[in-house]
């Protein structure tokens, strides 16, 4: 990924919340073909210091599911368009339109599983997972013989990350003025996207202020 210094995140912790935002990946491998191949998926995510641990599972017709080895997982963060328009800078410097984003790329080690008893572990541990998040209870019962006969469906992965980078772009290599301005417009606007890259934008602004 191209990287800039000025958008080079170091602290894990922004990978945390980028997951906890948005648990749902993109997994790229190489397919027998050579070319890329993509994967949209839900994760369950674990770290320990600097070892980053993705699990999930794809549907068992799905080609990736032959693809153990090296693997990229790209965790999306929030973005949003950024008008030139709204830095006060705008006449006496030449300004351009841009994307303010924050987004993560993982490098590593794709291994996969497919034994009962993993497989019934993870999904019991998926759906503990998300169906909180939507308010109910559904949850894999291990003892219902049509549960356990839907796990011949799927097979699991487990990535283990072993090279992580971070790119939180948020005109940081703009004066203070043309970030406060510009995140005051993102505010202003709907939805939760341009909101969100404010608040980081503010967030990166007020640790340069305080370095």
């Amino acid at each position: 990924m191209y990287m800039p210094r000025a958008f080079a995140e170091a602290d894990l912790a922004g990978l945390d919340r980028l997951v906890e935002r948005d648990p749902f990946v993109s997994l790229i491998t190489s397919g027998s073909d050579g070319l890329p191949f993509a994967s949209h998926l839900p994760v369950l995510y674990r770290r320990a210091g600097d070892q980053v641990l993705l699990e999930g599972h794809w549907a068992r017709p799905n080609p990736q599911a032959q693809h153990a080895g090296p693997a990229l997982a790209i965790v999306h963060g929030p973005h949003a368009y950024i008008s030139p328009g709204w830095y006060p800078d705008k006449k006496d410097l030449p300004r351009v339109p841009t994307w303010n984003y924050a987004v993560a790329h993982l490098y590593g080690t794709l291994e996969t599983f497919d034994d009962s008893t993993a497989l019934a572990d993870l999904v019991d541990r998926l759906s503990l997972r998300f169906e909180t998040l939507v308010g109910s209870g559904w949850r894999f019962e291990h003892d219902r013989p049509d549960h356990v006969s839907q796990l011949r469906g799927i097979v699991g992965f487990r990535f283990r990350a072993e090279r992580i980078e971070l790119k939180f772009k948020l005109n940081q290599n703009h004066p203070e003025a043309n970030v406060r301005n510009a995140a005051a417009a993102l505010q202003a606007l709907p939805g939760d996207n341009p909101r969100q890259v404010a608040a980081l934008m503010l967030d990166r602004l007020a640790r340069r202020t305080t370095e």
